[in-house]
């Protein structure tokens, strides 16, 4: 029995002599040998040129398929809140039209003005003030402050702050000050705001006066 000495002589032996001679002359060892190089090569090439960009792509794919499956789930769960969502719509554009209805219109501030008036003299209450200031317009309203100053008792003070809070439209008492009248009656001092919605004219200018502001902004 050959000792392995002399078998790794006898394989180093087949691979002694082979320059110029034709490879299907070789050993069987060299044979292999040099097959398996030939085979590695080919894998290591087709990974470097064909393969490694197809499992690139694949993986693009699976990320690309994780995201779709994400967008109809989410899809799915809007379509099974749908209704929901429209009851909350109508819910809310209802509650807006309420609000809509308390402010009043341009052509309405008069009679609002007149109501605020008459809360007060229909409690039997003197005004010493009664005095609207400047209209100060906001994004989607206006809003009137009215500087007031009217005495009586205590009751009426009390019924007049109710009233005012209890009209069909918006009106606020800001930075109330309560003294007491010579006459021994109550003097209350306040601010009251009411407020109206925009019409579409002022709407308008008040979108063509932001157009124009970003405009000039822009060129500076």
């Amino acid at each position: 029995m050959p000792t392995l000495k002399e078998r790794l002589d006898s394989f180093k032996a087949q691979f002694s002599g082979l320059r110029g001679v034709h490879p299907g002359q070789w050993p069987i060892v060299p044979q292999l040998a040099c097959a398996l190089g030939v085979l590695v090569a080919i894998v290591a090439a087709g990974w470097f040129l064909y393969w490694s960009g197809q499992l690139e792509d694949l993986e693009r794919g699976e990320q690309e398929e994780t995201k779709l499956k994400e967008a109809y789930k989410g899809k799915i769960q809007q379509a099974i809140n749908l209704e929901g969502l429209r009851k909350q719509k109508e819910q809310v554009s209802q509650y807006v039209a309420t609000m809509e209805k308390q402010l009043p219109s341009k052509a309405e501030m008069d009679a609002l003005l007149s109501d605020i008036n008459q809360a007060g003299i229909g409690r039997g209450m003197q005004f010493e003030l009664f005095k609207p200031g400047q209209v100060v317009v906001k994004e989607y309203y206006a809003e009137l402050p009215i500087n007031i100053k009217v005495t009586g008792s205590y009751h009426e003070v009390a019924a007049f702050t109710s009233d005012i809070a209890n009209l069909p439209r918006i009106v606020t008492l800001n930075n109330m000050n309560i003294s007491t009248a010579k006459d021994g009656k109550l003097l209350l001092d306040a601010v009251a705001k009411t407020f109206r919605y925009l019409d579409a004219e002022e709407l308008a200018a008040r979108r063509k006066a932001k157009a124009d502001a970003g405009k000039k902004g822009g060129k500076k």
